[in-house]
Parts: C-alpha cells; sequence; structure tokens
C-alpha cells in the first residue's frame, strides 16, 4: 500500500488558515493511482482538494465533515460544510462518500441531518455509505 500526503486547509481561502498545517491521504495497492481511497483530514473544499480529484481515480472517499468550529480562534469553518461535501462528491464522481468526524465534539455546527439534506437536494443520497461504530461495512468490490 502506498500513502500519499494530500493538501489540506482549515479554513476557507480568503483568511489565514486557522490552527495549523493540517493534511489528507491518499491510499492506493501497488502504486497505481486507480480505485484509490481518499481521506481528506481536516479540510475544506479548496483547490487543494480539487487537484487530489483531478490526479487520483477514487472509489471512496472518507470526508471530515460536521462544519468544525474554534469559534475562540475564527468564526470560519475548519472542516467541510454540508454544501461542500456535495462538491467534493461531484469532483469524485465515481466514488462512494463515508461521511466521518461530524459528532461526538461540541465544536462540530452540522451534523449527519445536515449532510443527508445536502445530498438529498443534490440528487446524490446513493453515494452516501453512513458507518454504524464496531461494524463492518464493504465500501467498494472490484
Amino acid at each position: 500500500m502506498r500513502v500519499t500526503a494530500t493538501p489540506a486547509r482549515h479554513g476557507p481561502e480568503g483568511i489565514e488558515p486557522i490552527a495549523g498545517p493540517v493534511t489528507g491521504f491518499v491510499l492506493t495497492l501497488g502504486g497505481e493511482s486507480k480505485d484509490a481511497i481518499y481521506v481528506s483530514g481536516d479540510t475544506v473544499w479548496y483547490v487543494g482538494v480539487a487537484e487530489v480529484a483531478r490526479r487520483y481515480s477514487v472509489r471512496v472517499v472518507i470526508l471530515f465533515v460536521g462544519a468544525a468550529r474554534a469559534d475562540a480562534i475564527s468564526p470560519a469553518h475548519l472542516t467541510m460544510t454540508a454544501e461542500e461535501s456535495v462538491t467534493a462528491a461531484r469532483a469524485f464522481p465515481h466514488a462512494v462518500i463515508v461521511p466521518a468526524h461530524f459528532e461526538g465534539w461540541a465544536h462540530f455546527s452540522e451534523g449527519r441531518a445536515e449532510v443527508e439534506k445536502a445530498f438529498a437536494d443534490a440528487g446524490l443520497t446513493d453515494r452516501l455509505r453512513w458507518l454504524t461504530p464496531g461494524e463492518s461495512t464493504v465500501l467498494h468490490q472490484r
């Protein structure tokens, strides 16, 4: 397995990145870029994520959603909003989307309901795969 660090950004473009550098990851088997898994890490949608979509044939995208906020630092969000996750889904058209990192901490300003609504409004509900803690889920088969 090859692990490639990918760009990520804490906070929207146009403001200074919030809370230091962050990274995402692309996982590939045998060095091939097809059927890759992309783990966004703590990032918003921006050109760096779009570049990952352009470079890799991704089949599974694990998106850190939840529009996390650290109001003591900035009013901007640190992770993808529900709307940004729809934009990401469109950028990775052949991938299933696995929302992650959106519950359990007080700094999340959006949850599952907002993501489900955004995907339903976009007609992309069939691309979502929700994981249940402690249960295995098949996301993609060759």
